[in-house]
């Protein structure tokens, strides 16, 4: 076993950290008032070819490896896992396209979304289909040569400012295993952006409802074949969710050396806070954990990139790192003490942040569900 870096994605983590430090940490504090989207950051990883991960380099990606892609996240979230998780986005959209799209299609969408700095979002959540993605009940009805599509969506990252949407919908609406995957163009007639969710944390990730009315789509922006719909979801999720748990590594890692620093600084009863133990254990479970997340993070993406089975190691790493986050960034306000609970330090925001990552791209309680599943099946 290696587990050292390799020279590449060493050079790499150390340009975004540099990139993050000089682009995000300046602005992070700000964006997160404003709950401003940040285009300009976007734009500067589009010229630096740290945009679209998961697009192969023949259809205008980077063609970066798994691993190289989590570490990449990781560093962008120590600046803001708002900004990171702006940038995963495209990802997201685009694994079903592909993992499942025809040849055609991919040559369609995906070099232009990646030449053009084109957003795209993933529609599946549904006010009434979250974790249950049976109960989806946005429909695709054929007549003809197009596809017609009726629902609404919710909760869909970069919503707002989407030019592309896979728009997850049922071409049977009475057979709940009839799931269907679609590429639909944002500016289409009956495609509506509807309200802005207003949140708690990762307020630079703009989220928002969509909602499809008599939408008419060619029939071949079908991704795949009808049907194919859930386990292209869960192929996208498997293979989605080591970016939020190195989301996840990236804020702890963050909220730790904020605490380690305060801890030095702050001075009470004639010493540093560092000195007293109860502090210093505070630190060294905080360490622990995140070089614990860190680990199986990179497992779960080192898997990928080996094309071995992953779907456990993808589930068990964003559980651990997201659970790993929230106790982390908590810890790191109570280390901060009344300045860790005021809007002037960050890591009060830090540990908003951290909440959404144990309910995103699958609550933690589905996770176990998975995880027991892959040991009992």
């Amino acid at each position: 076993m290696i587990f050292e870096l390799n020279d590449e994605q060493k050079a790499i983590k150390k340009m975004v950290r540099e990139f993050t430090e000089k682009e995000i940490v300046p602005v992070a504090r700000d964006l997160d008032d404003k709950e401003e989207y940040p285009f300009e950051i976007i734009k500067k990883l589009d010229e630096l070819g740290l945009s679209n991960l998961a697009v192969p380099e023949e259809y205008g990606g980077p063609g970066v490896d798994s691993l190289s892609a989590t570490i990449i996240i990781e560093e962008l979230a120590f600046g803001c896992a708002g900004v990171a998780t702006s940038a995963a986005c495209n990802s997201l959209a685009l694994y079903p396209l592909i993992l499942g799209g025809s040849q055609k299609l991919k040559e369609k969408y995906l070099p232009f979304i990646c030449n053009n700095g084109k957003f795209a979002s993933f529609c599946l959540t549904e006010p009434n289909a979250g974790s249950d993605v049976g109960a989806v009940s946005t429909t695709a009805e054929k007549k003809g040569n197009e596809y017609i599509i009726n629902g609404n969506k919710c909760f869909i990252t970069s919503g707002s400012h989407a030019d592309y949407y896979t728009v997850f919908a049922k071409t049977n609406k009475n057979d709940p295993k009839s799931l269907s995957a679609f590429m639909v163009e944002a500016d289409l007639p009956g495609v509506v952006r509807g309200k802005k969710e207003i949140k708690m944390g990762i307020r630079a990730s703009d989220t928002a409802e969509i909602i499809f009315e008599e939408v008419k789509i060619p029939s071949e922006n079908l991704i795949g074949k009808e049907g194919d719909g859930f386990r292209l979801s869960m192929q996208t999720l498997d293979m989605a969710r080591p970016t939020v748990g190195a989301i996840a590594v990236g804020l702890a890692q963050a909220a730790f050396e904020a605490a380690v620093s305060h801890a030095k600084e702050r001075v009470q009863f004639g010493r540093p806070i560092a000195y007293n133990q109860g502090i210093q254990f505070i630190l060294a479970d905080m360490a622990t954990e995140i070089e614990a997340a860190r680990l199986l993070v990179y497992q779960a993406s080192w898997l990928k990139d080996q094309k071995k089975p992953f779907s456990r190691q993808s589930a068990i790493s964003k559980l651990y790192a997201s659970d790993m986050a929230m106790r982390v960034t908590t810890n790191a306000v109570q280390v901060l003490g009344g300045y860790g609970y005021s809007r002037e330090y960050m890591v009060e925001k830090y540990m908003r942040d951290a909440k959404i990552m144990q309910i995103y791209e699958g609550t933690n309680e589905i996770h176990r569900i998975v995880i027991a599943n892959q040991i009992l099946k």
